[in-house]
């Protein structure tokens, strides 16, 4: 069974579902029937059942946007996917919290420097936002490219997270 939940952010409403302790999809409600879509593939037949909290996910995630950060370090995630799109998710959540590092550098961390555009594809296809920091890779010339939540979210993100200043 998939648990559902709904949380109010600053930035905008995100849509959580999770399944035996482990985050599955964690976006923002305006970009739901694309995920919908994904979801409905990925998880065929299954039903959701919305819950208040699931195993304490919105608590944490609450207590990320109050400004406890380090809150949502650790949260198990499966995004499906790839096997490519799992090793450029897992790469994603490795980068610190206040930290961005390029496209380019996350091809080279994965081990394929020439692989700049897949990586940016990977990257676009993350269904976990936050968690799963997507929102914490740049342009090569340190500009803010490339957000599926939108570039207004990127930069909120990021100054939240002291990765930028608020400007």
């Amino acid at each position: 069974m998939i648990l559902s939940s709904r949380i109010d952010t600053p930035i905008g409403p995100l849509v959580l579902l999770a399944r035996e302790g482990i985050l599955l999809m964690l976006e923002f409600e305006d970009a739901e029937p694309r995920v919908e879509r994904e979801m409905r593939a990925r998880f065929r037949g299954e039903d959701h059942q919305p819950t208040e909290d699931p195993f304490g996910f919105c608590t944490r995630i609450r207590a990320y946007f109050a400004g406890d950060l380090s809150t949502i370090g650790g949260i198990a995630t499966d995004g499906g996917g790839t096997e490519f799109q799992r090793r450029v998710w897992a790469e994603l959540k490795r980068i610190p919290c206040s930290v961005t590092i390029s496209y380019g550098e996350l091809a080279r961390r994965l081990g394929d420097p020439k692989a700049v555009r897949a990586v940016g594809t990977a990257n676009g296809r993350n269904p976990i936002a936050i968690v799963v920091p997507c929102h914490r890779v740049i342009g090569a010339d340190g500009s803010l490219v490339g957000y599926g939540g939108g570039m207004d979210r990127k930069r909120w993100l990021l100054v939240h997270e002291g990765a930028l200043l608020d400007v």
